[in-house]
């Protein structure tokens, strides 16, 4: 008996674990998608990616050493007879060539590229800070979709009552047929109306897999999600601490995108400082050895050679083009400017409009609880007139899809809210 009891249990445990899904967060499907999402992979590989060209513009600083070996046959002419005297031959040659000064071009070509990798790391913060918005947006939207199902399901109840009246009713002599059958064609307009509410929960679902970036075919998960309470939704309403100027102002200080055309600006100015190095010289130190094996030949070739020189690499002239190329990135340093400025304009004219919106959804959900409220007396007050005999079905139904309809735009109105901070949030960079 033990043992079946066992049995079965292991059996219940099995079931459940399979058919249990996964419950998130939305700061945890934040980092499923820092962790899946393959366009914060490919931001994240370009800034790697830049790293290693900093790396490279790095080296040269460093000596450049290079080794040479070879191994063949070599021939002379012998004097005085002009006969030709095959050798063996084994060589080898180290050289070393080290930068003392260049006026810049080193140095400059190492900033652009430091300044390059500086702005790929903050195009990348800004779509990781991007994400973190579009994942609220799509989180929310299935809590809008969740609690519009629960609305609609309650408006299938209100149908089904209604049509079990209207039936009661009619039978009783009180009521015409065409009661009944407004109710069956308002049962079955709920329920579709329920029905694409589910629909649309699925397509919610599948737009948050887009943006996580879950690769399933189906999903394995849920999000968390609360029951709302209806009657007091404006209350509990989070307070956005920040006025439009502070808003602002933090968006000027921490807009990922302004701090990339920053370091554009700096690596546009380190540019124009290595093309205008190349009006003067680069002094670099060169050593060289060579070491030959030679049998027959042992005599009239020397089998170690070695020099050391400081060089001097001078290009005086080429036709303009430095001076074309030195305008040039000058040109470019103003335009990357110009971008930092056309931005804060924006960044302003986008931090404005999200705050606005802000207030205006938080004014939306305020109106549309005091509608709720109302809706839901005039239902109450068509119900009795309509027991009563003191107005039609029409009235009583275009009452109870006013109470639906006010139920539904407080849902909405209510996710909007949050969708406005996660915009705004986003705007400022916080």
């Amino acid at each position: 008996m033990k043992s079946q009891i066992l049995r079965y249990s292991l059996s219940l445990l099995l079931a459940l674990s399979l058919n249990a899904q996964e419950t998130y967060t939305v700061d945890d499907l934040i980092i499923e998608a820092l962790k899946n999402s393959p366009d914060l992979q490919i931001s994240s590989l370009q800034y790697d990616a830049s790293q290693e060209r900093t790396a490279v513009a790095s080296s040269g600083y460093l000596p450049n050493v290079n080794f040479h070996a070879e191994a063949g046959v070599k021939g002379m002419s012998e004097v005085p007879t002009d006969n030709i005297i095959n050798d063996t031959l084994m060589l080898g040659n180290l050289s070393l060539k080290q930068i003392l000064y260049d006026f810049g071009k080193t140095g400059g070509n190492l900033d652009a590229y430091k300044y390059d990798s500086q702005s790929y790391l903050m195009a990348n913060e800004q779509y990781v800070s991007n994400k973190k918005r579009d994942v609220k947006l799509a989180y929310y939207n299935i809590l809008q979709a969740l609690a519009l199902i629960e609305v609609n399901k309650e408006n299938v109840k209100l149908n089904e009552a209604q049509l079990y009246r209207s039936q009661k009713y009619f039978t009783a002599g009180i009521r015409t047929k065409i009661d009944i059958s407004d109710a069956k064609v308002q049962l079955i307009q709920s329920k579709l109306d329920l029905k694409k509410s589910e629909y649309d929960l699925q397509l919610a679902y599948s737009a948050l897999d887009k943006v996580v970036g879950f690769m399933d075919n189906e999903a394995q998960y849920s999000v968390h999600s609360q029951k709302l309470d209806l009657t007091h939704l404006f209350t509990t309403l989070p307070h956005y601490s920040f006025t439009l100027n502070d808003s602002i102002n933090f968006a000027y200080e921490n807009r990922h995108e302004l701090k990339q055309l920053l370091a554009q600006i700096k690596s546009a100015s380190a540019k124009k400082e290595l093309a205008s190095s190349e009006y003067y010289p680069a002094l670099y130190f060169n050593a060289d050895y060579t070491k030959q094996e030679l049998d027959k030949f042992e005599s009239t070739i020397p089998q170690d050679q070695w020099q050391a020189s400081l060089n001097i690499d001078w290009n005086i002239y080429e036709g303009g083009a430095t001076s074309a190329n030195t305008q040039e990135k000058k040109i470019l340093v103003d335009i990357s400017k110009s971008n930092l400025q056309n931005a804060k304009l924006s960044i302003k004219k986008e931090t404005t409009q999200a705050f606005i919106n802000l207030y205006k959804m938080k004014d939306s959900v305020e109106l549309s609880q005091s509608l709720l409220e109302v809706s839901n007396e005039k239902f109450d007050q068509a119900g009795k007139r309509y027991e009563n005999g003191l107005s039609d079905y029409i009235e009583l139904q275009q009452a109870r899809q006013g109470y639906i309809d006010a139920k539904a735009s407080l849902v909405v109105s209510y996710y909007n809210y949050y969708g406005a901070i996660a915009i705004l949030d986003n705007a400022i960079g916080k």
